[in-house]
């Protein structure tokens, strides 16, 4: 019975101290800047990569991917900045990336083509992909879990990932690696078809239910008219919950009532817990969880 009891006294401990590593704030980390993809000296696609100092053994990867429409944004802005400074002293390494911006000085509205659209979701994708590529190459170096590789986005950053995770062809990464996981707030994908039990991944979705550029549910993109060549029908956050709970995988939701298009930056800094909650146990622990929650 005393021996019983004291496997049980340990198995509390372990398990205690492994949520302590993702929990506990540890507020020292470095933080440089690297290249991942070269394509002109002045076009050269940068990271900031932070990591934490107190660490031993590898650790997971969180991949922070900035809104702007595909025309602005950077990777060293606030929001950015502040969701790494944040997420890192957790125990994640976090790398904020730039990519192209190929929509700068067009726009991104109701009078842009809708395959032009397309092709910058794809754009990002494929630079998104050159930074895993590049991390994957260097996962010693880096001290990364390779297994343990989650995308982030905001707005544009969101609609990237999302569309990376479940809609891309890609040719860049072997077809055999997957992400761990996905949180994108006010993002949308081109189809939901895609998503299936062999590509699922756990899915945390914000989105305010009143957003009026990136759907909640199912509408065109900027709510644009039928007839406009920027029609293009996206599949937001809601419709992606559903689809993840119809073949029974893991997803977090997280609707705001009246909320807005800005919240593609707001749960960085009111979802905190959340998110936390969400690569604990849905990421790292794999519980297969699906959760809604509407505030």
């Amino acid at each position: 019975m005393k021996a019983l009891l004291s496997f049980f006294l340990i198995l509390f401990f372990l398990s205690s101290f492994s949520q302590e590593r993702y929990l506990e704030k540890n507020t020292k980390f470095s933080k440089r800047t690297y290249t991942y993809h070269r394509i002109k000296k002045e076009k050269n696609l940068k990271f900031e990569f932070y990591k934490p100092k107190k660490r031993t053994g590898k650790v997971p990867l969180l991949i922070y991917v900035h809104g702007g429409g595909f025309s602005g944004g950077d990777r060293k802005d606030k929001i950015a900045t502040d969701f790494a400074e944040e997420m890192v002293q957790y125990g994640y390494a976090v790398a904020s990336i730039s990519y192209r911006l190929t929509m700068k000085n067009k726009g991104f509205g109701c009078k842009i083509k809708s395959a032009l659209k397309i092709e910058a979701f794809n754009d990002v994708s494929q630079d998104i992909s050159y930074a895993v590529k590049y991390f994957l190459r260097r996962k010693n170096k880096f001290k990364i879990d390779t297994d343990k590789i989650i995308l982030v986005g905001s707005s544009a950053g969101a609609e990237a990932v999302l569309n990376l995770a479940y809609v891309y062809s890609n040719k860049i990464l072997n077809p055999n690696f997957k992400f761990a996981g996905v949180i994108a707030m006010s993002g949308a994908v081109t189809s939901i078809d895609k998503i299936t039990i062999e590509t699922a991944i756990p899915t945390q979705l914000f989105h305010g239910v009143q957003d009026n550029l990136v759907p909640y549910n199912i509408d065109s993109h900027h709510y644009c008219k039928l007839k406009s060549v920027g029609y293009l029908n996206l599949f937001g956050s809601k419709a992606i919950a559903g689809k993840l709970k119809s073949i029974n995988k893991p997803y977090y939701l997280y609707s705001v009532k009246n909320g807005n298009h800005s919240w593609n930056a707001r749960p960085i800094y009111q979802c905190k817990k959340e998110i936390i909650d969400f690569l604990y146990y849905d990421v790292l622990n794999r519980k297969n969880r699906q959760i809604e929650t509407t505030i």
